[in-house]
């Protein structure tokens, strides 16, 4: 078994166990392995456990290593988590399967004129944090008014580095029930327990998978 099968089961134990400690997990909650920056050999070993749900941050690394490793295990489903420019909407929505950071009308706007619809979730900007992409919390109701017509399933947030996650998933939680979204995307390596205690429904997992990342690989995926 390679480091990262082992490291999947040991995650997917981990999810386990906290879903049973927790008083109203969601109905369930998925694994997406982060794997931007790892070439397709690391990814292969988790696809060669069984594993078929795999998130990316940048629309061109994605496309320099997903397309055929989709073609050879076409059940995979791809997740965007990192930022999407409009001019990069036509490519995207060719390659994932959903789309985690719609955070502004612009790109609701494009993403309502492209043929194929992927699965969508809200950013919330939870901390308000200036450098951080992400609707803020008190927009957040009417932005997703005004995105009624597109398949917005949920939302997603990335609390503030350095500061109890808690309150950012407890109320990424509360918008999503007062709006009726099933999807709550939350919770990486660090605290993805802390988030399933708080219902999420997709939990984004990457440096417990795959180890440190390894930006110069990334670069030559993109180069390939």
């Amino acid at each position: 078994m390679s480091q990262e099968a082992e490291n999947l089961a040991a995650i997917l134990a981990r999810i386990d166990a906290a879903r049973k400690g927790a008083i109203a997990p969601a109905p369930s909650t998925r694994l997406i392995a982060v794997s931007k920056t790892h070439g397709p050999e690391r990814i292969r070993a988790l696809l060669e456990a069984g594993h078929r749900v795999f998130g990316e941050n940048r629309v061109q690394e994605a496309q320099g290593k997903w397309p055929a490793l989709k073609c050879e295990f076409p059940d995979t489903e791809l997740h965007l988590i990192g930022p999407l420019q409009t001019n990069k909407v036509r490519d995207a929505v060719a390659l994932f399967d959903v789309i985690h950071t719609l955070d502004r009308p612009k790109l609701a706007d494009a993403l309502r004129a492209a043929e194929r619809k992927p699965d969508l979730l809200i950013q919330v900007n939870t901390g308000e944090e200036p450098q951080k992409a992400g609707v803020a919390p008190l927009e957040a109701a009417g932005f997703i008014v005004a995105t009624k017509g597109l398949p917005v399933k949920g939302l997603m947030c990335i609390p503030p580095a350095g500061i109890a996650p808690a309150p950012h998933f407890a109320l990424l939680a509360k918008l999503a029930r007062e709006h009726g979204l099933p999807w709550l995307s939350m919770g990486m390596s660090a605290d993805f327990e802390i988030a399933i205690r708080f219902g999420a429904t997709h939990v984004r997992v990457g440096s417990a998978l795959f180890g440190e990342r390894d930006y110069s690989a990334s670069a030559d995926t993109v180069l390939r």
